[in-house]
This record gives structure tokens, sequence and C-alpha cells, in this order.
């Protein structure tokens, strides 16, 4: 049985006052059912316009793994920072750890991203997440990341 809804949609207003992520960094678009058991899916509209596609690569246009690695980690910094009571000011989410990483398949302009991530260990400010990012469904790419909330 899945935990309750704590937070049914995170929009992008909302993360920017959470993450201090900015353009062109910001990699989330918003985040949805993040659950009492500090579990969530963030969310990402992969376009054609963005600074990656320039380079990566101009005749078939991918988007780099390490920016989805990326995006795992900031979903899990709005689900830990929301989750934690008391939170008012944006706090810095710095990572710690990659573990377990793995792309299955490449993810084009035009493509949704999901990243379904489930809390898997805490210790004080320090926070271990798994990660799946699925389009359509599908695992396309997934990791264990650790961060730690600092003020």
């Amino acid at each position: 049985m899945e935990s309750p809804i704590r937070f049914a949609d995170v929009d992008i207003n909302t993360i920017l006052k959470t993450l201090p992520h900015r353009f062109p960094f910001l990699l989330i678009d918003r985040v949805k059912n993040i659950r009492e058991d500090y579990s969530g899916i963030g969310v990402k509209n992969v376009s054609y316009n963005e600074p990656a596609f320039l380079g990566h690569f101009p005749e078939r246009p991918v988007y780099p793994g390490v920016l989805m690695i990326e995006g795992m980690a900031q979903t899990a910094g709005v689900i830990g920072i929301m989750s934690v009571t008391g939170t008012e000011q944006p706090r810095a989410v710095y990572f710690l750890t990659i573990d377990k990483c793995k792309f299955r398949k490449p993810v084009m302009p035009g493509d949704t991203v999901e990243y379904h991530m489930t809390r898997t260990g805490r210790r004080k400010t320090m926070w271990w997440f798994h990660g799946e990012a699925k389009v359509d469904g599908q695992i396309v790419a997934e990791a264990d990341v650790g961060a730690m909330l600092a003020d």
C-alpha cells in the first residue's frame, strides 16, 4: 500500500522558491505526488531548444545522461526540502554520491522524463534516494543518489 500524498503538485513557481538552481541548470519542470514515505515524481519536458542540444549532438539530438542524473538529484532535493517541516527559505542542495548509475535508452526532444525517486536513507541533513528515469513508463536511466541540505 502506498503512503498518503503530502503534496500533489509542486509547480515551477514553488520549485524556484525551493531550489537555488536557475536557467540553464534548473532541470525539472514540476514535482508531483510527494508522499509521506519521502517519494515523488519529478517531471522534465525535454525540448529541442535546450542549450545541451547545441553540442549533444547536432545531427542526432540526445538528452545527456548526466543531466538526467542532475534532474533526479533536483527532484530528490525538492522532496527533501518540502518534507522538512519549518523550512521557509531556499536551501542549497549538494551532491554527495552517485552509485549504480545505468543508462538504458536515449532520451530525445519531445520526450517527457519522469524521475521516480524513493528515499532509501537519511542521516541528519544527508538524504539518499533511488531514482528511475522513465519515458512513457519505460526505464531510460537509474541511479542511487545522495545529497546534503545546507543553509
